[in-house]
């Protein structure tokens, strides 16, 4: 087959010295090269007991906020789940009761809200698209674990404490 454009480059292989035959010259650049990384500093970080600085534009673990008043923001609308491109959220909404006034800030409310935390790609398009700035990622990071059930956040780790407690 003819190459397009009838255009060709002839390589050649030039013979090795007697230098490149006996390998000494490139073993002695490889070992220092070693020797150079080996006395740098290292800057793997020992996760458990040091942590790492974060930038300010750092997104960090979800948190479902509350008004001044110490209710939920979150009025199940959706819109987070809607715009999320992982689709790692999920709720369900449900109706207030009598009584729980002093709980939710409107008649509807999310009984379940759940984020997987093995799907979330952290953009931050879930906190643009809420309406009543319910939901913000400015937590810490997410923490290790083996099991992927403890991936999954419901309102009980993402909902903040209230004020007055």
């Amino acid at each position: 087959m003819e190459a397009l454009s009838n255009k060709r480059k002839v390589m050649e292989a030039k013979p090795l010295n007697f230098l490149e035959r006996i390998y000494l010259p490139a073993i002695f650049q490889g070992l220092a090269i070693t020797m150079r990384h080996f006395f740098r500093k290292p800057v793997t970080v020992q996760y458990p007991e040091q942590t790492r600085e974060y930038s300010e534009n750092f997104r960090g673990l979800h948190s479902l906020k509350r008004d001044e008043n110490g209710k939920e923001r979150c009025t199940a609308c959706g819109l987070c789940a809607l715009s999320c491109p992982a689709e790692a959220i999920t709720m369900t909404a449900a109706e207030r009761q009598k009584g729980e006034e002093h709980l939710y800030r409107e008649e509807k409310y999310a009984a379940v809200y759940e984020i997987n935390m093995l799907r979330c790609i952290f953009c931050g398009l879930c906190e643009e698209a809420c309406p009543k700035e319910a939901i913000y990622l400015d937590g810490p990071h997410v923490t290790s674990d083996y099991l992927r059930k403890d991936f999954i956040y419901g309102k009980d780790k993402l909902v903040e404490a209230p004020l007055n407690q």
